[in-house]
């Protein structure tokens, strides 16, 4: 009896191993990679950082890996489009925008100021973060000055309007 159980068994944790993991439509996004990569280098910048002597600045890479960690997984699901209250867009500019100034700041201390190789290590890929995070915030604020262009309008109401506006026509 334990053995018919157990395939199945087996099964379920497959399929909600997979329903954590990011899709490969989305992971294969301009902005899938661009998560990915950040939650990689702010691992791997976080265990440098543990095993060097300057573990002080061991926080904002964790921290960072949350953050980066979380909107991953908020976009590949699609929670974000269950949840209209929040500015996504701008919550996550402001996420890359902090990040790559404190990385920046913290790959020049790591650098400069500590002579282990761990540290300059963390120091390395902490450059590196900070290239992906700013080019995710550059990114994201090209579409968000698209989008306020646009008068902040979905791209749905335009063409209502303009549909409206051929019906005020005819009058």
């Amino acid at each position: 009896m334990g053995d018919i159980e157990a395939p199945s068994s087996n099964r379920a944790r497959q399929t909600v191993l997979l329903s954590v993991l990011p899709s490969k439509e989305f992971a294969t996004s301009r902005k899938g990679m661009l998560l990915i990569a950040e939650v990689a280098l702010s691992f791997i910048s976080f265990v440098c950082f543990a095993a060097s002597t300057a573990a002080a600045f061991v926080t904002v890479p964790v921290l960072e890996f949350l953050g980066a960690l979380f909107l991953l997984f908020a976009y590949s699901t699609k929670f974000n489009e269950r949840f209209k209250g929040f500015l996504w867009p701008l919550m996550d500019f402001m996420r890359c925008v902090t990040a790559s100034i404190i990385f920046f700041i913290i790959s020049i201390m790591a650098v400069s100021k500590y002579v282990d190789g761990s540290s300059k290590a963390a120091g390395i890929f902490g450059f590196i973060a900070t290239i992906v995070f700013a080019l995710d915030f550059y990114l994201i604020f090209n579409e968000l000055a698209s989008f306020l262009k646009q008068g902040g309008e979905s791209n749905d109401e335009p063409s209502r309007q303009q549909d409206d506006s051929s019906d005020s026509d005819s009058d």
